[in-house]
């Protein structure tokens, strides 16, 4: 349950990473010598627009209408005095989309530890038998086919480590294959060690790719393919790879990564950030209770 200790705490993150970015703003920001700049500050900093968003993310509310209204004006008016109306606030979302990105990035990501895991997840704008009249997506959006069956909407892949924190996202078309070299490449930028995946990553130019950036790409192999050798430590892990399936649980049912009431892109790409700012801040994680013993340079995976 959302509390105040928990808004605090995000505020005060978030608040810092502002002032810091305004800091940076200012120094390189052009002379814009006789032309007048409008610089009009909204009643809300970008802070606290950033902390609401992620507050609403964090909590039990399907929606941000309701929690805005009922919650944040009506228990949190001391916390955020210069309050907005809701149409409004919803105008000013879209003045902290950058920031809001760049605090993701360099604030709300884990770092890989060599056992990392790679999965993806179909979000969907709307029900398949409205495909022909959905308008909002019409131009970007693209239908997919999942585990689940056909979708209309788009791709969410992660790389997670063993704790259970993102290292890289990224979000494409539902027709993009999960094995893009370009979505691959961008993703494992800063990963190292041993990438575990699904059946759906199955790629030798794939795996010789990864490995030639030091990254040893390891899946299960299919029935028609020849058995290949696999160390006992890995196929644990493999049978483990389920806790990334655990983190999409919590981004869609706790966090709203995903529903069908998007009325702009905006404020799609402002949901998902939103969800993935707000799975930092769990204080519990689906983890894996992993040991790293430095001295023998190996790893106990405890009972």
């Amino acid at each position: 349950m959302l509390t105040s200790d928990k808004i605090i705490e995000i505020f005060v993150k978030v608040d810092d990473f502002c002032k810091e970015c305004e800091e940076q703003i200012a120094k390189h920001k052009l002379d814009a010598g006789n032309y007048k700049v409008r610089d009009r500050k909204a009643s809300l900093a970008d802070s606290e627009i950033i902390t609401i968003v992620i507050a609403f993310h964090s909590g039990h509310f399907t929606n941000l209408k309701h929690f805005y209204i009922t919650h944040i004006c009506s228990h949190y008016k001391d916390f955020f005095p210069g309050l907005v109306s809701y149409n409004r606030f919803v105008e000013l979302q879209q003045r902290v989309a950058v920031p809001m990105m760049l605090f993701l990035k360099t604030h709300c990501l884990g770092r890989s530890r060599g056992i990392n895991f790679i999965d993806s997840t179909h979000i969907k704008v709307c029900h398949n038998r409205r495909i022909h009249n959905h308008k909002v997506f019409a131009a970007t959006a693209e239908r997919g086919q999942c585990s689940i069956g056909w979708f209309y909407g788009f791709k969410l892949h992660l790389i997670i480590n063993d704790k259970g924190e993102i290292l890289s996202f990224y979000l494409t078309k539902g027709n993009v294959d999960d094995r893009n070299v370009k979505l691959m490449t961008s993703m494992t930028e800063e990963i190292f060690g041993k990438l575990f995946g699904d059946k759906g990553y199955i790629s030798k130019a794939l795996a010789d790719l990864l490995w030639g950036n030091g990254i040893q790409m390891i899946t299960k192999p299919r029935k028609n393919m020849k058995d290949f050798n696999i160390s006992q430590a890995d196929k644990i892990m493999l049978r483990k790879r389920a806790i990334i399936e655990c983190v999409y649980d919590e981004l869609k049912n706790i966090c709203k990564l995903q529903h069908t009431r998007h009325r702009s892109v905006n404020n799609f790409l402002m949901n998902i950030m939103g969800s993935l700012c707000a799975y930092h801040f769990f204080p519990k994680k689906p983890s894996l209770n992993i040991v790293f013993e430095e001295q023998d340079n190996q790893l106990l995976l405890a009972a």
